[in-house]
């Protein structure tokens, strides 16, 4: 399971898998602010117990300034894959009061299961809103939830 929250801010894009989404406001980060990616990543590398996302790509170091975060995504995929684990599906949530974000799900899905190098029909996102309740209810930031489930190959050994 993965979470985040980014605060919204003037001035940044809003950038929700990989997708640039309308809106005035963007989310705040060290790289994009990604915080739909930045989920699926913690997901993925918590279900194999490979640590998370601050302590692969550190908001101190500034090889991630500004990064494209489907690049988390796709740098961690060959270490997954050298680890025998296999995607077997991605589930996340965004949390947001505005803007609509259903149109643009399909293209999330797209982007991070290419960024994952798996087909499309394992990657699922969902949009809702907070009822205005909270941070993103009140329409300062933006939250993201994420499951995955992988499978490891099997070694022949019992």
């Amino acid at each position: 399971m993965g979470i985040d929250v980014h605060a919204l801010v003037e001035g940044r894009a809003l950038i929700l898998g990989g997708v640039t989404v309308p809106h005035h406001l963007g989310l705040s980060g060290h790289s994009d602010g990604d915080a739909l990616t930045h989920a699926v990543v913690d997901a993925l590398l918590g279900a194999v117990g490979l640590g998370d996302i601050g302590g692969r790509f550190p908001s101190s170091d500034n090889a991630w300034k500004d990064a494209d975060s489907l690049t988390f995504l796709s740098t961690i995929t060959p270490e997954l894959e050298a680890a025998g684990w296999s995607v077997q599906n991605v589930d996340a949530t965004i949390v947001a009061q505005r803007p609509a974000l259903s149109p643009h799900v399909k293209e999330m899905e797209a982007n991070i299961a290419q960024a994952l190098g798996v087909d499309p029909s394992r990657i699922n996102v969902k949009s809702t809103t907070s009822d205005r309740l909270g941070i993103a209810g009140r329409e300062e930031g933006i939250a993201a939830f994420a499951v995955a489930m992988l499978e490891q190959e099997k070694t022949g050994n019992p």
